[in-house]
Order: structure tokens, then sequence, then C-alpha cells
């Protein structure tokens, strides 16, 4: 090692002690070499390692960044590494040491315990008058013990074992110790580079203050400050979980309900083929398809429900309102705010004026479906013109807004039957897919699946044909089994099981809402949910979900809660409150993402939710306010590590500062002339004194 000094630059020899694998070697390349380690880095097994001194001869980088500023003085810092075996023969490394830097790990209370009775002790009897530091190493044990990137890396690795909080030394057990060897203390960490270069600084400042003491006549040191008091290192925030939403299978149920051809009401007959379809979808996609049918329809369904004598008269009631093709649905409210002000419906199919005439179609007829419903189903007869290919395709892009796997019919059969039957979407999606451009297909694609949504939910809120009636306790709702079969696997095994729901047009739903059920239908139809549901709705249709097993509204709705809560946020609204609501109703329905994300919220809020919130926060359950308050932001030891260190600032402050005594100012004079209040009071004397003369 050079030991040459440049004019005016102070030689610092720094030596660190203490146990293996404390972090002495690490603290000190973070400091010499400026290395920044990774947490996996940090996890690997512990190799015994000693930082050589011969690095400032052999890297001129490590001896640049020796070279440091502290108070004026220019100083060359020599960092010594040790072996942290209580055996090894260290007295060669303390000779001539300026500094001792005494570390023990913040993740071991044996290294702390150690510094009292081995290594203090062996410091003294080899430098009695050197200046020693104690120093915490890896500060960041104290949250990443609760981190759960820290304990998947720990987990896979026999070798290393997670940190416990039983393990930890706070920092009051770490000042206690200090304050009882008499030296300074400072905590760091190689992984946030907190204090790294704080706990050098001081170092050498305590170091200069040793030789300033021992060589007074160096005036370059008098300006050397004590060694400054740290900052306190606070956590940082747990980041709020983002919310994981499953994917859907809009699509794949919309060809489930296809192919399963539940409760049909509408039948395409070509040759001896047929094709089962349902009218409120197929209304939804083409609503110039079944123009032929309307009046045809409504008489036929009239006259089979007047026909009927297998219905009870409840239900005959119930299937007359059924029947009807208009039969308005309320929805007024935040259900219908999705359709009404969304921008992505840009496109809807061009409405032309209708025409009686149809060569594909010989006639329409209509005939009782076997479902044992009192339903009727109408049969569309198709003419030889046409081949079953082609109506299967074109039904089945009805459904999907895709054509099958194996299309056998010519374009030109494809788009001549699209033109008769009044579906020009169709033919221009043929179009493009017989011209291979992907992109436009992708694009008509979108562009009429979110058409046949829209159009699907408000087919069912106008109650177009459909079959069953949902009575919740402040009002009933209309729907389509087909679709609710397809959406849901308890709605399919209740209508197609040996139930009671099954042969019944209404289904009696206890405890639930009209508004909760409604937007729970609007998922079903569309695969999403309002963006503005209010909170007390949100909770029951998680509710609802959990009880039907529907998982991913489940996450549609804890995704559109948090965004909602956000967005309060950033117009400076409260969201507390909610959180607290919401909190064991979320726990209780299995919403455990929106649950969590109430925890965190009200974990980082800690203080605020005790000063503003008291009242409600003792009304959860004792599990969550013991989580909330372990878990809580910033952490109880760093509110009372940073207290003591507005305190030990003030302090600092005041020895820096002192105040002065005011003198009391002598106004008496000297022994010849009196002073001005003397003189004052002696003229006060004389007129009290001085006889008052009458004037003539």
């Amino acid at each position: 090692m050079e030991t040459h000094e440049s004019v005016g630059q102070e030689l610092v020899k720094c030596v660190l002690v203490g146990d293996t694998a404390v972090g002495k070697t690490r603290l000190i390349c973070a400091r010499a070499c400026n290395s920044r380690v990774s947490l996996r880095q940090l996890l690997r097994q512990h190799v015994p390692t000693v930082w050589a001194i011969d690095q400032y001869r052999i890297y001129k980088e490590v001896l640049e960044r020796s070279i440091a500023t502290v108070d004026g003085v220019q100083v060359s810092l020599r960092l010594w590494d040790t072996f942290g075996d209580h055996e090894k023969d260290r007295r060669f490394a303390y000779g001539r040491s300026d500094v001792i830097l005494l570390c023990f790990s913040l993740g071991n209370r044996n290294s702390l315990l150690h510094c009292k009775s081995m290594w203090f002790s062996e410091i003294r009897r080899f430098c009695p008058e050197t200046p020693v530091i104690l120093v915490g190493c890896k500060n960041d044990l104290r949250f990443l013990c609760r981190d759960p990137t820290y304990l998947a890396y720990c987990r896979p690795s026999p070798f290393i074992r997670p940190t416990r909080e039983c393990d930890l030394v706070m920092p009051e057990q770490a000042r206690a110790m200090a304050k009882e060897l008499g030296v300074s203390y400072y905590e760091t960490s190689v992984l946030t580079y907190h204090g790294v270069n704080n706990v050098f600084e001081n170092a050498i400042r305590a170091a200069l203050i040793c030789r300033r003491n021992q060589r007074f006549w160096m005036t370059n040191l008098k300006h050397i400050q004590q060694p400054l008091l740290q900052a306190p290192y606070c956590p940082p925030k747990k980041e709020l979980n983002t919310i994981e939403v499953f994917p859907g299978t809009y699509w794949a149920d919309m060809k489930t309900m296809l192919a399963s051809q539940c409760f049909p009401d509408l039948v395409f007959v070509i040759g001896e083929f047929e094709i089962n379809a349902h009218r409120f979808l197929v209304s939804a996609g083409a609503p110039e398809f079944l123009w032929f049918l309307e009046a045809e329809t409504y008489t036929a369904c009239r006259r089979n429900s007047e026909a009927s004598e297998t219905t009870s008269e409840s239900t005959a009631d119930e299937t007359e309102w059924l029947l009807k093709t208009q039969t308005p649905v309320d929805t007024t409210g935040f259900v219908n705010e999705l359709f009404s002000c969304s921008s992505e419906f840009d496109w809807c199919p061009e409405r032309t004026q209708t025409n009686n005439n149809c060569d594909i179609i010989e006639h329409v007829t209509t005939r009782a479906a076997s479902d044992s419903l009192g339903k009727v189903q109408v049969v569309v007869h198709f003419s030889d013109k046409v081949s079953y290919d082609t109506i299967r395709s074109h039904v089945h892009f009805l459904y999907t807004g895709e054509l099958p796997q194996n299309v056998s019919s010519t374009i030109e059969e494809l788009k001549e039957t699209a033109e008769m039957l009044k579906t020009p979407v169709f033919a221009d999606y043929v179009d493009v897919w017989h011209r291979c451009d992907n992109r436009q297909m992708v694009d008509l694609k979108k562009a009429y699946r979110q058409y046949l949504k829209t159009s699907l939910w408000s087919k069912c809120t106008e109650g177009l044909s459909t079959d069953v009636v949902f009575h919740m306790d402040d009002g009933k709702v209309p729907a389509h089994r087909a679709l609710l079969m397809a959406r849901s696997d308890v709605m399919r095994a209740m209508f197609s099981g040996d139930f009671r729901e099954r042969r019944s047009q209404s289904v009696s739903l206890p405890g639930v809402k009209r508004e909760t059920f409604l937007c729970f239908l609007e998922y079903l139809y569309t695969d999403s949910v309002c963006p503005h549901v209010p909170v007390d709705i949100g909770v029951s249709v998680i509710e609802l979900a959990n009880r039907l097993c529907l998982t991913r509204l489940i996450n549609l709705l804890e995704n559109t809660m948090i965004n909602l809560f956000a967005q309060k946020q950033s117009h400076g609204m409260d969201v507390i409150e909610d959180c607290i609501k919401i909190l064991e109703s979320a726990q209780l329905h299995n919403a455990e993402q929106l649950a969590q994300w109430c925890l965190l919220h009200l974990a980082t809020n800690y203080d605020y939710v005790c000063r503003k919130h008291n009242k409600i926060f003792k009304e959860l359950s004792v599990e969550n306010r013991q989580w909330i308050s372990q878990n809580r932001w910033p952490p109880i030891w760093y509110v009372k590590d940073f207290d003591y260190y507005q305190k030990a600032l003030m302090e600092r402050y005041k020895m820096d500062n002192p105040a002065k005594k005011s003198r009391k100012r002598n106004n008496s004079g000297c022994l010849c002339f009196p002073g001005k209040s003397r003189r004052d009071d002696q003229e006060d004397r004389n007129k009290e004194i001085m006889p008052v003369v009458p004037q003539s």
C-alpha cells in the first residue's frame, strides 16, 4: 500500500471488525468500488472473504475513490478488512489505525452481543485511544423480512434461512449498546445504499478530531465537526397489488350456446338438415334478418299460449308476459352508463328498406317446442337455391363474429345469401376473409362483436323473446335461459338438471335486489361491468357472483372498485371509510385481491385511520386490526427512531449554540457623575419638596 501523502492531504486508516457474515466486506466494496448489489446476489450462500488492501496499489479507480473532502480537509481513506473468526490474530490490522468500525448484523442479535463480550475488549487491548464507531449492517432486513420476493428467494435454498422478526435488532437496542460502550452508532445497507457514505464520512471526522487533539498545532483541522447525527431510514411503501383479471370465455360460451342447442325458438330447415338458433341473438346481430317473422311470430305465440292446457294460471300469465316482443325493463341508473356514453360503439348495421320478397325462403311456420314450457318455435324453410353450409356459416358468424373452420360454400354464394337476408356486415367480412386481409378482418370482427354485446343487452332490457322471469325482493327481471346456461355453470345446472326451475318460467332469488341482479345480468350479456358501479351495489354483486361461482365477475368488480377508489383519491376524496366497510365483506365472499388492497391501503395510512376513523376501525375483527397494526407504514420502530432523532437534533443545536446570558444594564454612573436614572429620581423628589407659590 502506498503511504505517500500529498501536500495538505490527511491519510486515515479505517479498520472494520466484527463477526463473520455480518457484511464487512460488502460495506467496504460499496464504498471503495461503488458496487451495487441485487437481492439475489445478497442471498447467495456465504463464503468468508477479505477485501485485499492491495486494491489501492493495483487499481487506480479504487485509489481515486478513496480521496474525499470532509469539512474542507482532503482525506485519503484506506479501508482494512479483517477475518470475522474469533480465533484469528488481527494485531497487524490494528496497528496504526485511526478509526475502527465495529460491525454487527441487524438481523443477528448474537453479533451485537459479541460486540460487547469479545470485540470491544480486543479493540481496547490493541488500540486503547483509537475512536470506535458501532455500525449496524443490513438495515434493509427490517422491512425485507415481510417481503414476498425475499421470502421466495430464501424458500428454494436449504442453506439460507430467512430472517424472522424475532431476529431483528431494533434501533433502541443498538443505541443502548452504543451508549454502554461510549461510542457513536450508525446503520448501513448495501442494498439500498443507505448510510454507506455517511458512516465513512463521520468515521473520518472522528479520526481527524482525535488527531487534532493529539497535534494541537495542526491548524487545517480546526474546522472539523463532531460526527453528525444520522437520519433514520424510512422503508419504502408497500406497493398496492395490481388486480389480476382472469381472461374471459365469452365467445367460447357463444359457441357453446350455438352447439348445445338449448331452448331454441328459431329453426332453419335446409333440405333434410335443421339448424337451431335463438331469435333474440339473431335479431341482435342482424336486425333486418327477421323482418318477415315479427307479425306472424307474435300471432303464433299468442295462439299457442291460449291453447295451452297444461300450464297453471300464474305460469300462463308469466308466459303471456314473456311472449310479448316489446316488454321494456326499467334499467335507469348506473347499469346502462357503459353503453349510453361509450365511444367504442361507432358501428351499427345499415338499416335498409324491408323487402317482403325473399327468393331463398319458401315459407315460415310455427310449432311447439319439445321443452314442455309452452314455448313456440319459428321454423324457416329455405329453398334449394341455398346450401346447408351457407346458412351454417351465416348463423355461426352471427353468434361468434367469425366464420367456422371449414367453409365449403363459394364466395359468391355467401355474398348473395348475405344480401338477400339483409346482413351487409357478413358480406363485408366474407369479402375481407377472401382477400386474406387480416388487419381489416380483425377490425371488422372487433366492431361486430362489440355491437353484438350492446345489442344483446338491449334485447334483454326490452324483454324481447325472454323465457324466464327472476323475482327479486323489489321487482322482477326477464332473461333468456340459453344465454344464462352458456355463461354460468350454476345456471346450466339449474335449468338442465332435475330441479323445479327447469320446468318453471319463474325463478325466485330472495335476498337479491333488482339493481344487483341487473348488474349481474349485464356481465352475462356483455362480459363487462359498469365502470361507475356504487360501492354498496358492487359488494352485493360480488356476493351474488360468489354464490354463482363466477370468478371473473368478481375480478372485474375488484378492478372496477379499486380504479374507482384511485379516482376518488386523485380528486382529494377520502376512501378510508369505504375500505373499512367493504373489507370483511370482500374477505367473506372470496374477493381476496380487493380485501388485500384494502388491508394494504389501511396499513399504509394507519396514523390517519387511527385519528379520523378510529370508531369504525375498532369494529373490524381482531385478526384484521392486528394485521394492519403489524404491517403499518411507517412502522412503529421508525416512528420511535425519528422522534429520537428530532430530540437529538435539538440537543445538538443547543450544545453548538448555547444561549447567551443577557447582561443587566447598569445605569448608576461613576462616582463623580450620577447616571440618568439617578438624576431623574432626584428631580422628582425636588418637585415634591418645593412649595407651590401662588401667583398674584
